[in-house]
C-alpha cells in the first residue's frame, strides 16, 4: 500500500485480488482498485466505512483533488473507499488494448459477461471482509452505482450497514426495450427545454448536421457523423449540460479559403465529447446491465428508436423541424465511428446476442429489506425514468425517498454535500 496527502484528506493506495467468476473462486484472478480516503488527522482513528460506487457502467471512480465536493462531508465520519469497479480505472481495464489478449471475440464477450452489477457486489462482499473485519459499511451508489447497490440489497444485505442511493433507482423488471421506450419522450423534452433556452441553436444543429451529411469529415480517427453530432445530447441530463453543448454549437463554422468549414474547435469538441477512449465497457455493456433471464437486449436502443422516428437525423435535414439530440443510448454505429470501439463491433454483436444473463434483483428479499436505505430521486432526471425509480423505491421495505427538481441526475457531484447531508438525516430518521 502507498499512503499520500491531498488538502485536507490521507490517501491510501489499495488494491485487491478477486476471481474473475465468482462462481469459480480457485479460477482466473482479476484486480480491482479502490482509493482510500480518510481525514488529516485522523487516519490511525476507528472509523465506520463507506464505499463509493461511481456511475456508468465503465467509469472509475471520480479523481478528486483534495476534500472536494461529497467528499469532504463524507470524511468528516467515515474511512472512505473509492472503487474502480471491475475493468475501469486501475482495476485490470477492458479495452481495444487489452481484451485481445482474452482471445477473439466470443472470448471477450464470455469475459465481459463478468462485469455486471452482481460480480461487482461480490468484489466488494470480498473487499469488505478484508478491509473491516466483517463489519458492515455504508454504501452511496451514483447513477449505476445505485443499480449496484440496489443488487446488493438483494444479495447480500448482511455485509450493509445502510445504503445512500443518488438518481439511480432501477426497475426491477423492465427489459431493455421498456428503458428505452421511456426514454425517448423524456430526452425530447430535454431537447426541447434546451432550444427554448437558446432557440439560435435550432438552426445552428440543422446546419451542422447537414455538414456532416454531405461532407463526413474525420478527426483524430472519428468519423464524424450526424449521428454521433445528435448524441451530444447525452450532455443535457447535467446541470449545466444545456449551457455546455451551446458553447460547443456556438463554435461549429469558420470561413476558410475554401469556405465555410467545421472548425477545428468544434471538431475537437465533438470528438471529445463523444469518444469512449476513456470509458469503453460503457459502450460495451451498457444495455445488458438491464439483461435478465432469456430475452435478449438485441441493440435494444437502436430497435426502440424506430418507434420515435422524429429522431431521425435524415428525416429531420429533409423537412424544416428541429433536429433532435439522442441522450443515453448506444447504437451499432458506435462501434464504426468511434476508433476505441472499431476493434469490438463484433464482441459487441456477441454481447447484444446473449440470453444466459442471470436475474440481478430479489423482489422477494427487497420487500422484507432491514437495512436502512435513502434514495434522491431527480424528478427530471433524464437517464433513469423517475417513474420506474418510484416503483422500485415502493418495492424495497424501509426505503426513505427524496424526490426534487432542484438537481440533476449529476446532483450528487454539483452539490454533493448537501445531497449526501440529506441522505444521511433520512436513513438516520432525523428528518
Amino acid at each position: 500500500m502507498t499512503s499520500y496527502r491531498q488538502p485536507g484528506v490521507v490517501l491510501t493506495d489499495r488494491r485487491f485480488t478477486v476471481p474473475l467468476d465468482h462462481g469459480d473462486p480457485g479460477g482466473e484472478q482479476i484486480e480491482v482498485y479502490g482509493r482510500e480516503a480518510v481525514a488529516a488527522g485522523r487516519a490511525g482513528g476507528e472509523l465506520p466505512w463507506l464505499v463509493y460506487l461511481e456511475g456508468g457502467p465503465g467509469f472509475g471512480a471520480r479523481r478528486f483533488v483534495g476534500a472536494q465536493a461529497w467528499l469532504g462531508r463524507a470524511v468528516r465520519e467515515f474511512r472512505v473507499l473509492l472503487l474502480d469497479q471491475r475493468g475501469t480505472g486501475l482495476s485490470t481495464p477492458a479495452n481495444r488494448q487489452t481484451l485481445p489478449l482474452r482471445g477473439g471475440p466470443r472470448e471477450q464477450a464470455d469475459y465481459l459477461a463478468h462485469f455486471r452489477s452482481d460480480a461487482i457486489v461480490r468484489d466488494c462482499e470480498l473487499i469488505r471482509q478484508r478491509l473491516t473485519g466483517g463489519a458492515p459499511w455504508t454504501v452511496l451508489g451514483q447513477s449505476f452505482g445505485g443499480f449496484c447497490a440496489v443488487r446488493y440489497l438483494s444479495s447480500a444485505p448482511e455485509g450493509l450497514a445502510a445504503v445512500l442511493i443518488t438518481g439511480g433507482l432501477p426497475s426491477l423488471d423492465a427489459h431493455a426495450d421498456d428503458v428505452y421506450r421511456a426514454a425517448y419522450p423524456r430526452v425530447e423534452r430535454k431537447v426541447a427545454a434546451h432550444y427554448a433556452r437558446y432557440p439560435q441553436d435550432v438552426e445552428r444543429a440543422r446546419a451542422i448536421a447537414g455538414y456532416l451529411a454531405e461532407h463526413r469529415p474525420e478527426s483524430a480517427g472519428h468519423r464524424l457523423t450526424p449521428e454521433l453530432f445528435q448524441s451530444l445530447g447525452h450532455m443535457l441530463g447535467g446541470g449545466n449540460g444545456s449551457h455546455q453543448l451551446h458553447h460547443i454549437l456556438e463554435n461549429a463554422f469558420v470561413r476558410t479559403p475554401h469556405g465555410t468549414e467545421l472548425s477545428d474547435t468544434f471538431q475537437e469538441a465533438l470528438r471529445s465529447a463523444t469518444s469512449f477512449a476513456g470509458h469503453p465497457l460503457y459502450a460495451l455493456i451498457h444495455e445488458a446491465i438491464y439483461g435478465q433471464g432469456e430475452r435478449a437486449t438485441g441493440w435494444s436502443a437502436e430497435r426502440v428508436r424506430a418507434q420515435f422516428p422524429q429522431f431521425d437525423a435524415e428525416s429531420a435535414l429533409a423537412g424544416d423541424g428541429p433536429l433532435l439530440f439522442t441522450g443515453e443510448t448506444i447504437h451499432p454505429w458506435h462501434f464504426e465511428v468511434d476508433p476505441a470501439l472499431r476493434p469490438l463491433r463484433e464482441t459487441a454483436e456477441l454481447l447484444a446476442g446473449r440470453t444466459d444473463w442471470p436475474v440481478l434483483y430479489d423482489p422477494e428479499r427487497l420487500a422484507a429489506n432491514e437495512v436502512p436505505v435513502a434514495a434522491a430521486v431527480y424528478h427530471d432526471d433524464m437517464y433513469v425514468d423517475t417513474e420506474h425509480a418510484l416503483r422500485t423505491a415502493a418495492a424495497i421495505r424501509g426505503l426513505r425517498s427524496w424526490v426534487t427538481n432542484e438537481y440533476e441526475h449529476d446532483g450528487v457531484r454539483a452539490s454533493g454535500p448537501r445531497v449526501l447531508d440529506r441522505l444521511l438525516a433520512l436513513v438516520r430518521d432525523e428528518v
